[in-house]
């Protein structure tokens, strides 16, 4: 629903038993037990929320010149992989924008990657490709700034779940949830209009 932009699968259909099967697999040899707090692998967890709270307070202070800096980086480290304009190459994603038919193709403001520190940890950790680890902290947050200030499909968490009737069980206490880019932006205290240097962003 949210890295993919789709809508969530029936219960105990083909799609999610297989979902589930390839998780299973992927997880072999791992500790089964998993963090309530950080739904990620115990491998991740430390680092992960370590990282994001020092991304957090690096985004709080961002201004336009460093959304002017991350697409400068974009351009000489991602677009070989991830286009000009973010459209993907090949078997690399796109990380925002439509198709010709004007369907989203990348992940939606609900996603970790479109959360200003949880993709700049993601990014400095994995990104360029064989290149984990070689961005600093300031590069890996405004590149961020500068992918996630892209137009990209709002969340709309209710839009996502199919009707109960259909849906089976859903493992959540939360059910109604939205978010936006101007929204992600504003959760640091930032007005993406002025970070982009427009006046106007969809």
């Amino acid at each position: 629903m949210r890295s993919m932009n789709g809508k969530r699968p029936i219960i105990d259909t083909e799609a999610s038993i297989a979902m589930a099967t390839y998780i299973t697999w992927l997880s072999e040899g791992m500790k089964m037990k998993m963090d309530a707090k950080r739904p990620c692998s115990p491998l991740n967890s430390e680092r992960w929320a370590k990282n994001a709270k020092k991304f957090a307070a690096i985004q709080k202070k961002a201004t336009h010149a460093n959304y002017e800096n991350g697409k400068k980086i974009f351009a000489a480290k991602c677009a070989s992989c991830h286009g000009d304009h973010g459209q993907g190459m090949g078997t690399f994603p796109p990380l925002w924008g439509k198709d010709a038919q004007g369907h989203w193709l990348s992940y939606n403001t609900g996603a970790g990657m479109s959360k200003l520190n949880k993709g700049a940890a993601w990014v400095q950790s994995n990104m360029p490709l064989g290149q984990g680890g070689s961005l600093s902290d300031q590069e890996a947050a405004d590149v961020m700034l500068y992918v996630d200030a892209q137009p990209r499909a709002d969340f709309d968490l209710v839009k996502g779940l199919l009707p109960k009737s259909e849906m089976g069980y859903y493992n959540s206490k939360v059910l109604k949830e939205h978010h936006s880019v101007r929204s992600n932006f504003k959760q640091f205290g930032l007005d993406v209009d002025k970070i982009r240097g427009d006046k106007v962003i969809k």
